[in-house]
């Protein structure tokens, strides 16, 4: 169930709106319910060779040398790749945004040469005239190779005598945050609560695995049809061939989810290499099982907070510890770690805060960007803090979180000032309510509610210059086509960009086409990650289209005999408002531009707020554009015979600032709830010295239909946010909370805590063990 609720708060009423704001039906809606979509495992080609890509079945190792003599000699195979073959080039994973400029060097070998660094790693690239054919190519290569020692375990991996992985010590990125006196501010505190949460490494499970094709065309131009997050990859392609940028066109498809796992490279090297190889084109498809293995996952955390009070309820102090595992390469782990560095104390003021936080490399696949991007973790971490917090003092867990609210106008602890409204209180509010009557408890079922509330920036750090570019064009029969390289992974970017254009120029949704993701074809506009696509690609759209919207009017002025601030625009018309009759058909328009030479499109730039940084000493600065703020809630029974934990009711209320499509909000909430209870119930993806322990979904647990709760989306606006109308980011925050008021819930039904996810029937069983001996 799914209940969205619109609110007053600030600007515009949203019923001054014709197109933003409405549950519009999406304009990929159509072809996704039906299976006419085109993705890019879909796409075939004449005399196309099937790739393959060829793994270590071994976490660290020392090669000697990759012997492919006899896979090359195989009848059907065309060509055979391994680091020997390959320039000394190295992936480039960061890539901050459209403008191509380097923050960070987290390269990592296309293909490894002298060293395995995790089960899975790459070791050579082959193309075949079938699936079967490369199958077999692979078992015929050869690795002459020594097993070196292993540190599978973050801790490990600090100590001195520990195997280096990166680096000199394998500490692959460090923070510090230092705000106000902590020392002085605990020891005139009433309580000091320690606790320490673990957080596990989590599988994106897209249902799409990463797929693509790739070909040389007659202008010697590498063509890339691939599953991605990222246009601007074509760069990393084009440096890694040695090719000009402009000798690589990267169109990235309607992506069958990405939640970060496909914001890196994936197929896209291996293709362009395959296919410049052997002059064909060249099909490469993961399976499930190989998608496990070939894309980072979500972050394991171990974060240890003590926090000191007073009898009231309100923080004074509070030391942070937060250790995070990188896996075998830094991809984008140092990102990671400032993001859940910076949320340690999530939507909570606290005026003296020391924050040390470290992510630290092993013999483990690589971690990397998921959905919620480290806040998520240390979520989990706070909240069940506060939680914790409020047990000790006697305390309603609401009140004590009301007491702490950071508010508008506040700095939180890196001393950035909160700009935009700050509606937690109300968010916390009305998802409680909306868990409605209490279940009663029923026999060995115990009944729990949780409560989390959250803090998460949307839009990229701010000192990556972001910028993304739109171009709006109207025909001369009134229609409009939008042109972005903004991607769509399955949120609708694409038909929210085409709502907003549609607002402006007053048409319908059907009348706008946008034409989005190619590197040849459309502007730049940035990654689809970090909650900025509707921020970034929606301002520019929105900005493009008011220009040409300008231009319109500017005529359309001149053939009424009226001032352009006279006009407005609806129903495909423009027309003078204070008489409503004389209007002028925008197709009419359109043409008398075009006669009288008037452009009729605009290709417009949004650049987003910048920083210079943040003092690595104390880390006080500007760290993100904007927040945003909400709560979830949830009711859950717990069976104490065996462990067994069900949601039954979950809850979600988010202050978006301004909803674009309603509909399509309401959506993420309802995903990420299910996401969220995932992360907290089953989900656990298990690796370590004898490799993958899950390495497919018959062992990876994910939430199904039989799982899912009633579920309740409250959509609020304050459209106080820096996206267009006031909007804010939604797509990672409405994840965040889900999983710490699970665990919250599960606290308050049996009387004890588990600090480390998965919260699994065994963990429940034990803890309760472990209440009864202590009681």
């Amino acid at each position: 169930m799914t209940d969205t609720q619109g609110a007053g708060g600030i600007g515009r009423n949203i019923q001054e709106f014709r197109q933003v704001g409405k549950p519009l039906p999406r304009t990929d809606a159509p072809g996704k319910c039906f299976g006419t979509t085109v993705y890019a495992g879909d796409l075939v080609m004449p005399n196309m060779l099937h790739g393959k890509v060829f793994r270590s079945a071994a976490a660290s190792l020392k090669i000697n040398c990759v012997d492919a003599t006899k896979a090359r000699a195989l009848p059907g195979v065309h060509c055979v790749l391994t680091a020997w073959e390959l320039p000394d080039r190295l992936i480039q994973t960061d890539i901050p945004g459209q403008t191509g400029k380097r923050e960070l060097n987290t390269a990592q070998p296309i293909l490894a040469k002298h060293r395995v660094r995790f089960e899975g790693e790459a070791l050579a690239l082959i193309a075949a005239e079938t699936p079967e054919i490369a199958e077999a190519a692979a078992d015929l290569i050869e690795v002459d190779s020594e097993p070196i020692p292993g540190v599978f375990d973050p801790f490990e991996a600090l100590k001195p005598d520990a195997p280096v992985v990166y680096g000199e010590d394998n500490i692959v990125s460090s923070y510090k945050i230092r705000k106000g006196d902590v020392e002085k501010a605990m020891e005139g505190a009433d309580l000091l609560v320690e606790n320490t949460f673990r957080t596990q490494h989590q599988e994106q499970a897209f249902l799409e695995p990463e797929a693509g094709v790739a070909w040389v065309d007659d202008n010697e131009v590498i063509n890339l049809r691939i599953s991605g997050q990222v246009v601007e990859h074509f760069r990393v392609v084009a440096d890694a061939l040695g090719v000009p940028h402009n000798r690589v066109q990267l169109r990235v498809m309607f992506t069958g989810g990405g939640f970060g796992g496909k914001e890196n490279i994936t197929v896209e090297l291996y293709l362009a290499l395959l296919a410049q190889a052997v002059r064909k084109p060249v099909r490469l498809v993961f399976s499930r099982e190989e998608s496990f293995l070939a894309h980072g996952k979500r972050h394991p955390f171990t974060i240890t907070h003590r926090t000191a009070v007073t009898k009231d309820g309100k923080i004074v102090a509070a030391e942070v510890d937060l250790t995070a595992d990188a896996g075998a390469y830094a991809t984008l782990s140092p990102y990671v770690l400032l993001y859940a560095s910076v949320g340690a104390m999530g939507p909570y003021k606290v005026d003296n805060v020391w924050v040390d936080s470290r992510v630290v490399a092993t013999n483990t696949i690589p971690t990397d960007a998921f959905r919620g991007f480290g806040t998520m973790q240390a979520c989990f971490a706070i909240e069940s803090q506060m939680d914790e917090i409020a047990k000790a003092l006697g305390m309603d867990r609401q009140e004590i979180r009301r007491r702490n609210f950071i508010k508008t106008g506040e700095p939180n602890l890196t001393g950035q000032i909160i700009e935009s409204e700050v509606w937690s209180e109300r968010c916390a509010r009305e998802a409680m309510d909306a868990l409605g009557e209490r279940t009663p408890d029923s026999g060995a079922v115990r009944i729990g509610r949780g409560l989390a509330c959250y803090q998460q920036s949307y839009g990229r750090i701010s000192w990556f210059h972001d910028t993304s570019e739109a171009w709006v064009g109207v025909e001369v029969d009134g229609t409009v086509v939008v042109r972005t390289g903004v991607t769509d992974i399955g949120a609708g970017q694409v038909s929210a960009v085409s709502q907003i254009a549609a607002e402006v120029l007053g048409v319908s949704l059907t009348e706008v086409v946008t034409y989005f993701g190619d590197s040849a074809v459309t502007p730049l506009a940035g990654t689809s990650t970090a909650s900025r696509a509707l921020f970034m690609s929606g301002r520019a759209v929105r900005l493009a289209a008011s220009k040409v919207r300008e231009v319109f009017f500017d005529r359309a002025a001149l053939h009424f005999g009226a001032t352009a601030d006279a006009l407005d625009m609806a129903e495909s018309q423009v027309f003078v408002v204070a008489d409503p009759d004389r209007a002028l058909p925008l197709a009419e328009l359109a043409k008398l531009c075009a006669a009288d030479g008037i452009h009729r499109s605009n290709l417009s730039i949004f650049k987003a707020p910048f920083s210079d940084g943040i003092d690595p000493e104390t880390g006080q600065g500007r760290v993100f554009p904007d927040f945003t703020f909400g709560a979830h809630a949830v009711e859950v029974a717990v069976d104490t015979e065996t462990g067994e934990v069900t949601v039954l009711k979950s809850v979600g209320a988010h202050d978006i600032g301004q909803a674009i499509n309603s509909a399509a909000v309401a959506g993420q909430i309802e995903g990420s709830a299910l996401m969220g209870q995932g992360f907290a119930l089953c989900e656990n993806m298990q690796m370590g010295e004898d490799g993958l322990v899950t390495p497919s979904l018959s062992e990876y647990l994910i939430p199904t239909a039989e799982d899912v709760p009633e579920i309740t989306a409250i959509i609020l606006e304050s459209r106080s946010g820096l996206g267009p109308y006031g909007a804010k980011g939604i797509g990672e925050p409405s994840l965040t909370p889900v999983a710490p008021s699970i665990g919250n819930a599960v606290a308050d039904a049996i009387g004890v805590r588990i600090h480390d996810l998965p919260i699994t029937p065994e963990k429940v069983v034990r803890a309760l063990m472990r209440r009864d001996a202590a009681e």
